[in-house]
């Protein structure tokens, strides 16, 4: 990859596109360890060094997968992970903590499990509602000053929460789900982020699959996680359909796959609005990275943005089964 890298906040720099970890555990489906593993490093040997994971992810076992990359490849990778949700994506979660003793807790537990002593970016993973923000942040703040963290960021936080918590400590990027089909970030969120100069990683770029047009909602396994997000549900699913058809007819034209053109279309996004923007789809196969990054030198004609964006005013259902869980339902 030749494409330059990127400028999130507070100086972090990172590469064009990251890769997210979430998908190299089994809340879409089982996961072979060692071929996760040489999806990795197939990543970072693409150019890919923005590794997003989670202490939750797998109940910790990404962590533990990203740290046989780590081992050897440290200097070359720039580590994300989240801390406050309790559970698991896929059997639920139990908990939101933000205060100060589970803050330090956390972060010494994925340090122990990623085999590292820093962590470039550490993101409060959802907001605890019993907790001000601003005390989550002076807590998460407290860590960089301890040098086991160097970037701070927040995830699915609304306007005014990245406001308040940007008071207390520069924050680094806001990630939040963002794509074609997710697209509520663009009426508060990334406007902030925008005028704060925070960058925006978004999360589930491809519509955990949906855009991409290889998604067969009938046949998702009992445990998988999009059984529970209503528009992944039969009629819903069948009715964005028109979404998928738009995408691959952009494809079509600039013989490019529908993955390259949404995130092609999140890029320009991030153009138009002044905004840092670094995408994060995650896969379990070697040669989606090889596509993904292809979206890298495609270039999206005003018409065909026109046309997604027109496509993604039709969507039916919401991108979480409790709109409180995310930013939308506290805006």
């Amino acid at each position: 990859m030749t494409a330059p890298l990127v400028h999130l906040g507070d100086g972090l720099t990172v590469s064009p596109l990251g890769f997210g970890g979430m998908a190299l555990t089994p809340v879409y489906g089982e996961v072979d360890p060692h071929e996760a593993l040489k999806t990795l490093h197939h990543a970072v040997d693409a150019g890919v060094s923005f590794i997003d994971t989670a202490d939750i992810y797998g109940g910790g076992s990404n962590e533990q997968l990203i740290a046989q990359l780590l081992r050897d490849r440290r200097g070359e990778v720039q580590l994300a992970t989240k801390f406050s949700l309790v559970g698991s994506p896929a059997d639920g979660y139990t908990d939101v903590r933000g205060d100060a003793a589970y803050v330090r807790q956390a972060v010494d537990a994925s340090l122990r499990r990623l085999g590292t002593d820093v962590i470039d970016l550490y993101y409060m993973h959802r907001r605890d509602l019993r907790v001000p923000i601003v005390e989550t942040v002076e807590a998460m703040a407290g860590l960089v000053q301890q040098g086991k963290v160097k970037h701070l960021g927040l995830s699915e936080v609304t306007a005014q929460e990245l406001a308040e918590a940007h008071s207390v400590h520069p924050i680094a990027a806001v990630q939040s789900e963002w794509s074609i089909w997710s697209r509520d970030v663009e009426r508060n969120v990334v406007p902030a982020a925008a005028s704060l100069g925070v960058g925006f990683v978004p999360y589930s770029p491809l519509g955990r699959g949906f855009l991409t047009g290889t998604v067969d909602a009938s046949s998702l396994g009992a445990n998988d996680f999009r059984r529970r997000i209503p528009r992944f549900a039969a009629d819903a699913f069948d009715a964005n359909q028109g979404v998928v058809a738009a995408v691959r007819s952009v494809a079509a034209e600039l013989s490019a796959t529908p993955a390259q053109v949404a995130l092609a279309w999140l890029l320009e996004q991030g153009k138009r609005r002044g905004l840092a923007v670094v995408p994060i789809p995650g896969t379990r196969k070697t040669h989606r990275i090889d596509e993904n990054l292809g979206a890298l030198s495609l270039d999206l004609t005003p018409a065909q943005m026109e046309a997604l964006d027109q496509a993604a005013d039709a969507v039916v259902g919401s991108r979480s089964a409790d709109p409180n869980w995310v930013s939308q339902g506290r805006e």
